[in-house]
């Protein structure tokens, strides 16, 4: 892979990051809202300790200064500091990050793998009732908004079956350590991952369908049937790696969007992660906190499209070419 073709994708990716944390600062302060009127609602504070906390936060400051204040600051790795906690925001945003991760990641391992695998023999069974029911069922999964899949989930399994937890990642009683507090968390994680898996295989078993389906059609498909190779030979070693394209880098770009897509589903669930920091700093209208996990959310996207455009260049040589 050449260096210009990295130095371009890296390029894209730098300037779409430098138009974010513009926009980042500019939505949250047109928002017709008093940040600080919000975060004192329903108290009985003193204009003198109002104005103390506007100059903590350098909201009494001209916009311009605000705005020199936070690119200087966030190049030193600080986000600001929390308007409810008044604790800095990484430290919030880094003690929630790894639930999401392990939701996000494993949830994404699984809906492309079986995703995957569905699409390839429902092109291959083209027709048959295994290709129908297989369509189907993804189609209606994907069609379903991923909060609505997961109360119904909930009311199933958690609710009436009571199969599973019902939220959270330990139960507060639990005096669990060691493996038996990570079966505990496993049992917690199953719902929320089952709910992100269902969600989200049906795109790739679709994409990986129609796609196999157009690779089917090739000429050298048929030219590999007519030397006398097996079926199930020409499927493996000429149809799916071409198939794969589209895929593949289709996974790598949609890691970025579960991540922050995963706010519903987290919030359904109790799941400790960036979702549900993300619906608490929306109710208590914590600015510097949504300003920080807006950052974070974007970043995953901006970064998942740089690896999904690269992979895709190593995949296909006929995109570096043409870009």
């Amino acid at each position: 892979m050449s260096l210009s073709f990295l130095g371009r994708r890296l390029g894209a990716a730098l300037a779409t990051l430098i138009f974010v944390i513009a926009f980042n600062f500019v939505l949250f302060r047109i928002i017709p809202a008093d940040p600080v009127a919000a975060m004192l609602r329903g108290r009985n504070v003193s204009p003198e300790a109002i104005e103390k906390i506007k100059r903590d936060f350098a909201l009494d400051k001209p916009l311009p200064q605000q705005f020199v204040r936070y690119v200087s600051e966030l190049a030193h790795g600080n986000l600001g500091v929390s308007l409810t906690t008044r604790r800095p925001v990484t430290q919030r945003i880094g003690e929630r990050i790894w639930p999401t991760i392990v939701l996000v990641g494993l949830s994404t391992l699984l809906s492309s793998l079986i995703g995957v695998f569905l699409g390839i023999h429902a092109a291959w069974r083209r027709g048959t009732a295994f290709d129908l029911g297989t369509t189907s069922f993804t189609m209606l999964t994907y069609a379903m908004p991923d909060f609505y899949l997961g109360i119904l989930l909930f009311a199933a399994f958690a609710g009436g079956l009571g199969w599973l937890p019902t939220g959270g990642l330990i139960d507060p009683s639990s005096g669990a350590t060691g493996i038996g507090r990570l079966l505990e968390e496993g049992r917690h994680l199953i719902l929320p991952c089952l709910t992100l898996t269902l969600a989200y295989l049906g795109e790739y078993a679709i994409i990986m369908r129609s796609s196999l389906i157009e690779v089917m059609g090739e000429d050298y498909l048929v030219t590999a049937r007519a030397k006398g190779l097996r079926d199930s030979l020409v499927r493996r070693r000429h149809a799916v790696p071409n198939a794969l394209l589209p895929t593949v880098t289709l996974i790598a770009l949609n890691f970025g969007y579960v991540l922050s897509g995963a706010i519903a589903v987290e919030t359904v669930f109790s799941w400790p992660g960036l979702g549900q920091l993300t619906s608490q700093a929306v109710g208590d209208f914590d600015y510097p906190l949504l300003q920080g996990l807006f950052l974070v959310f974007s970043a995953s996207v901006i970064v998942a499209n740089l690896i999904a455009d690269v992979l895709y260049g190593v995949l296909d040589p006929r995109v570096r070419v043409a870009t």
